[in-house]
């Protein structure tokens, strides 16, 4: 067994010419065993110059067929069905050539050659078929027990996914596959890909499972069966069973397109793929042109890859940084080659250079993601968050206007909601703009065609400045983790399906609408860092300390997508909400804006906090020096 090991570890795969002569062998084989079976069958006594006669023309005939169907160039351990098409054509082949050779030769061609002819096809055939076999199990089996660096692992569940990820797992040298488990009892006691596959009623099931298997990886094929058992996760992360995940095992095109890689927080985070109707959405969007303002930022860059795929007349990119708006311009031409990018530097607050864009470009639809988003920084620079948030949205929103742009959708938070922070007290005054604007356009006392929608919604997964790349850049420099509170917690939805959502909301807008994702369960940020920590391979609290910071200046323990005296009804797409939402009168908001800016301009940090908790009554700071106005 120790050469056979050593033999299968240094040769790759068989010679060519071995598999020649081993097909030519054992079709030569099946043709004697044929003329045989049928002489001792009918009591035919065998004349042993036919027979040398015979195996000598067989194995000539074998010879030249077997080289032109090439049933010998697949290498042996890698055969499939589709392997087996050269060997039927080539056996085929063989036996067709003996029965003319038969007509030629013979005096007499009857039956008895016929039933030799037809046997020696299927045993040829089926000898060709178990000697691959044969070598692709033996192989497996030696390579198998000469795997000792390579991790056992398991499989969740017993999709074509899952055995698809099976087969590959058995090529693969770093794990060693042991079985599938399933909470599917119809499943119990059966077999897949020649693996268990094992039952799991409880979790002591599995426990039971991974200590016989001595599994240390749990594999999925996708976040669907990842969220779909929350007890085999939370034992996978307390006894040191590394999750991982193959998403391209679903849909690969060969074996060999599979790539692995660890469970990380925002797979066990994000919910489900939620479907929209995007063949509606890029036909509102075709031959449009459409400028997004923000376009460097973690939800702009990720609006403009997917209005790339919407047919788009011209995409214009535009921010105030000049490396963020290179990078996602590279990018989008890079993956988008046949679709119009524009990348255009410039400042929302910059009233002339924005008149300068609007007037050039002249967009269909704008979306406006550009804000500041910092929330404990925000209450450092009060000024600055309103000149952006504020003065920001009302330049682009009024420009819009005046160029006649067909629809304005502005990007806002749930930190507008009852604002405890600078940061979200500007958001809400800006949506209360738009919302003005907006509606004093539709009852005919502005001019102009522009609707205005406005997205609310939490936090998004991996976004610049949250708090999952903070955990792990503390991770992996050893600790501590820092919690500002025990029971602080948290909307999270990942940036794709947040974009997605904002570009059905902004289908859907009818005008003056703010729409409302549907953010699933919060979730608490120290079970958050706990889980992190435990993906890593560390137990919290043992090998990362976990320490509480405080809440920072303007942060809340919870946030809220909806203000109470605010009502909701439901649209086409479940995951979203239209809030019923009045207006306020856009000339009064439009005077007192004007102050608030002159305000914001003195750098009068105070007194511009004081003046935004006038206009937004419902502005209540918490943890900040602002609290005093407030009395």
């Amino acid at each position: 067994m120790g050469f056979l090991r050593f033999l299968f570890k240094n040769f790759s795969h068989l010679s060519r010419y071995m598999v020649w002569l081993a097909d030519c062998f054992l079709s030569v084989m099946a043709t004697l065993l044929s003329y045989l079976f049928f002489n001792y069958l009918i009591h035919i006594d065998i004349v042993p110059g036919f027979v040398w006669a015979l195996l000598l023309m067989s194995a000539l005939i074998s010879l030249f067929w077997t080289r032109i169907f090439k049933t010998n160039i697949g290498i042996i351990r890698h055969s499939t069905l589709a392997d087996l098409a050269p060997v039927v054509y080539a056996m085929a082949a063989k036996v067709l050539t003996l029965l003319i050779l038969g007509y030629v030769f013979l005096d007499y061609v009857g039956v008895f050659v016929y039933s030799i002819l037809i046997l020696d096809f299927v045993l040829s055939v089926l000898l060709l078929m178990l000697m691959r076999v044969f070598v692709v199990s033996f192989y497996y089996h030696v390579t198998s027990t000469n795997s000792e660096r390579a991790q056992k692992a398991l499989i969740f569940g017993t999709s074509n996914a899952a055995i698809s990820l099976a087969n590959y797992l058995r090529k693969n040298k770093s794990y060693k596959m042991v079985g599938f488990v399933t909470r599917n009892e119809q499943m119990k006691n059966y077999r897949a890909a020649g693996y268990p596959i094992y039952y799991i009623k409880s979790i002591e099931d599995f426990d039971k499972v991974v200590k016989k298997s001595r599994a240390l990886n749990l594999f999925y094929v996708n976040n669907k069966d990842l969220h779909s058992d929350e007890d085999i996760i939370n034992y996978g992360l307390k006894n040191n069973v590394c999750l991982r995940i193959a998403p391209m095992a679903e849909t690969p095109e060969n074996v060999a397109d599979i790539q692995i890689r660890s469970v990380q927080i925002e797979d066990l985070l994000g919910r489900d793929v939620i479907n929209i109707d995007f063949e509606k959405i890029r036909t509102n969007f075709a031959d449009k042109t459409v400028l997004v303002t923000g376009a460097a930022g973690s939800i702009g860059s990720e609006l403009c890859r997917q209005l790339c795929k919407c047919d788009l007349k011209q995409l214009i990119v535009l921010d105030f940084s000049e490396t963020g708006t290179y990078q996602i311009d590279l990018e989008l031409r890079q993956q988008y080659p046949n679709m119009k990018v524009v990348s255009v530097i410039a400042d929302v607050r910059n009233k002339s250079r924005m008149e300068y864009v609007m007037r050039t470009y002249r967009p269909d639809i704008v979306f406006h993601a550009a804000a500041y988003k910092h929330v404990p920084l925000m209450e450092e620079y009060p000024c600055e968050a309103v000149l952006d948030n504020v003065m920001g949205t009302r330049v682009v929103a009024d420009l819009a206007v005046k160029y006649d742009v067909t629809k304005f959708i502005m990007i806002s938070t749930d930190k507008a909601v009852h604002p405890s922070s600078v940061m979200g007290a500007t958001k809400r005054l800006a949506e209360m703009y738009v919302q003005s604007l907006g509606e004093s356009i539709k009852e005919g006392k502005q001019a102009g065609k522009t609707t205005f929608v406005t997205t609310r919604f939490g936090n998004v997964l991996g976004s610049n400045g949250s708090v999952i790349p903070l955990f792990r850049k503390q991770i992996l420099e050893g600790g501590p983790v820092t919690v500002t509170d025990p029971n602080i917690i948290r909307y999270f939805m990942t940036i794709p399906e947040a974009c997605r959502l904002v570009l059905e909301a902004a289908y859907m807008g009818e005008g003056n609408d703010i729409f409302i994702f549907d953010m699933g369960e919060p979730v608490k940020i120290v079970d958050l860092a706990r889980r992190m920590i435990e993906l890593s391979g560390l137990r919290p609290d043992e090998d990362i300390k976990i320490v509480y910071s405080g809440l920072r200046p303007g942060e809340k323990l919870y946030e809220e997508l909806l203000y109470k005296k605010e009502n909701t009804v439901p649209t086409s797409n479940k995951k979203i909400f239209r809030a019923l939402v009045g207006a306020s009168d856009y000339d009064s908001v439009n005077t007192s804006f004007d102050q608030l800016i002159e305000v914001a301009k003195t750098e009068d940090k105070v007194a511009t906090v004081r003046m935004m908790k006038k206009l937004n009554s419902d502005y209540r700071s918490l943890h900040s020096r602002y609290v005093e106005l407030d009395k």
